[in-house]
């Protein structure tokens, strides 16, 4: 077993413990969750969510997708499937990662999905109007979502013009800053910064943050004014 030493993992600051990144969006009768990574059981229990209408993946990476298996027990509260939404290229990786929740014969007690592929359109969740924002992780295309004033992306080096008008006017971006050293596939946080600062969107967080990046009180001090780190049970509201 390797023993962790570094400067994050010791941390006594609750914002340095750091869980696999997802979000949950909750209007007043539709509450959704963006991917759902290893963490994902342990992010339902510690937030107590009673109930889930849908999961919207942003790409197949294992580290977005890995704990959908745990949809279970929402199927168990919900007596229904749950609502997946994903794009053909993660809808391939997910029948594949979890062939036995697609099977015409299954096991009893397997997952009950409900599958929706999406595409560049703007898609429905309840009352929650979901608009795809395409993005590259390195060669990857990678799915950013804005909800209203709110957009999300994880997971990208590279936002095209087309995309990056799909953004502006949102009040709040979160985005993906991974370490301040460069990165074949992420934004580093001096890149994020000046993406946000090009989309001119008022308040930024930086999510998907390696412990490369070093301790969150002290990279909060440098950011420029209206950008954060995001941390771990971090509300927004809007």
């Amino acid at each position: 077993m390797i023993a962790c030493e570094c400067e994050v993992c010791t941390s006594s600051n609750k914002k340095d413990n750091r869980l696999r990144s997802s979000i949950l969006v909750q209007s007043a009768s539709t509450t959704l969750v963006v991917d759902s990574g290893p963490d994902f059981r342990y992010q339902m229990l510690r937030e107590n969510v009673k109930h889930l209408d849908a999961v919207v993946f942003t790409h197949p990476h294992k580290d977005h997708l890995a704990g959908l298996d745990d949809i279970r027990a929402f199927n168990y509260r919900n007596r229904r499937p749950m609502d997946i939404f994903a794009d053909s290229l993660t809808e391939e990786a997910l029948r594949r990662d979890f062939y036995y929740a697609f099977s015409d014969t299954k096991y009893p007690g397997t997952p009950e999905l409900d599958m929706h592929t999406i595409t560049l359109d703007p898609f429905q969740v309840g009352d929650i109007l979901v608009m795809p924002i395409p993005v590259w992780h390195l060669r990857m295309p990678v799915m950013g979502f804005r909800f209203g004033a709110f957009t999300y992306i994880t997971d990208a080096n590279r936002i095209e013009e087309e995309s990056k008008q799909k953004i502006r006017g949102s009040e709040v971006i979160v985005l993906n800053a991974l370490r301040k050293e460069k990165h074949i596939s992420h934004f580093t946080l001096d890149e994020a910064v000046d993406m946000a600062k090009e989309l001119e969107v008022p308040n930024a967080y930086f999510t998907h943050i390696s412990h490369q990046l070093g301790l969150h009180d002290v990279i909060e001090r440098e950011l420029p004014p209206g950008m954060h780190l995001a941390y771990d049970r971090q509300v927004i509201h809007l």
